[in-house]
């Protein structure tokens, strides 16, 4: 594919065309919190933002969803919510919350499609947004991602101060800009260089790094370890981790409902949570803090990688940043490097 070249005083008109046609998700700043919202305008766009606190996945996966509505009693009746085939476009998403869509694919489109998911996500159209200054937690690179990867986006910009270097990555993103492509130039070898060369200097500045080697197989050797009571001492069972994190697709289903009508309702949900696996007969096999603070470290890094065959993790760092008792899961995981080889 090809690579083009937006200079700066084009962004306002590229995203009046993108928002007149498409609905338009992008960073914005509210209460001095980034986060992706449906924009009309350029003035609302964030483009500074590294990461904003909760992840672009609730654009796809909703945090609440209706999937059908009913009615009781002896003539009751049940009615599928409908559908929308909307044309979304997310603007300058980064690589990492990029590729944590390709992590919930297999979720939600395996052996149990969901259409709700996989309607929102067929329709949608990534242009990724190039890490040009990590947070000291990113640690993408541990999973052989890069802060401008263009593995996981339809198309990547990378800033280059006074415009922004386009990578075209896929059909998608091609047929995208067919329709403005008058506010594109070609660009030069000197250009590429330069994206290459930001490129290069994010994943130097990446100092925090994470050791996957046999973690899986290591992990099946601990399951009784007492690090984890020993990390469980700390934690809240807050839920911060799994609700900020863009691989984290637990979800509960609730009906609500008045004497007329009802609807049931999926809601983001959390394994931190003691209520997340009580059964109805009141038994609850996980309803020991520690066991949860365990089962989200093998969800991730045991559990997934067997069944869907990749880490359910992007190195964001948002677990990092937000955990009020400061549970570092790169340490973590140097942890379970240590006690393995005991």
């Amino acid at each position: 594919m090809e690579n083009l070249i937006l200079n700066k005083e084009k962004l306002p008109e590229l995203i009046s065309k993108l928002s007149s046609e498409h609905i338009l998700y992008g960073p914005i700043e509210e209460d001095g919190l980034s986060q992706f919202k449906q924009i009309k305008n350029h003035n609302e766009l964030n483009l500074d933002y590294l990461l904003t606190r909760v992840s672009p996945k609730s654009i796809i996966f909703k945090q609440t969803e209706t999937l059908f509505t009913f009615k009781p009693g002896r003539k009751g009746s049940v009615k599928s919510s409908n559908i929308k085939v909307e044309k979304s476009v997310v603007f300058a998403i980064r690589p990492c919350d990029a590729r944590s869509f390709s992590i919930l694919d297999p979720v939600f489109n395996g052996d149990f499609e969901d259409p709700f998911y996989i309607s929102k996500r067929d329709n949608t159209i990534l242009i990724g947004l190039t890490c040009n200054k990590p947070d000291s937690n990113c640690f993408c690179t541990s999973f052989n991602d890069s802060p401008g990867s263009t593995e996981n986006v339809d198309l990547l910009f990378t800033d280059l101060d006074d415009k922004y270097f386009v990578e075209v990555v896929t059909e998608k993103g091609k047929n995208l800009l067919e329709a403005v492509k008058d506010l594109f130039n070609n660009s030069s070898k000197k250009e590429e260089s330069s994206k290459n060369d930001i490129e290069r200097h994010a994943i130097e500045s990446i100092s925090r790094k994470m050791n996957l080697d046999d973690i899986v197989l290591k992990l099946d050797k601990l399951f009784d370890h007492e690090l984890w009571y020993n990390t469980a001492l700390k934690c809240v069972s807050c839920g911060i981790c799994t609700y900020l994190c863009p691989t984290c697709h637990c979800f509960d289903m609730q009906d609500e409902s008045t004497l007329r009508e009802g609807a049931r309702i999926r809601v983001w949900d959390s394994c931190m949570y003691p209520e997340y696996t009580l059964h109805a007969s009141g038994h609850n096999p996980r309803d020991a803090r520690m066991s949860r603070v365990r089962n989200r470290v093998y969800h991730k890094f045991n559990y997934f990688p067997k069944n869907a065959g990749v880490t359910a993790c992007t190195g964001c760092g948002r677990c990092i940043d937000y955990c009020p008792v400061n549970i570092d899961i790169i340490d973590l995981i140097e942890k379970v490097e240590v006690v393995s080889n005991e």
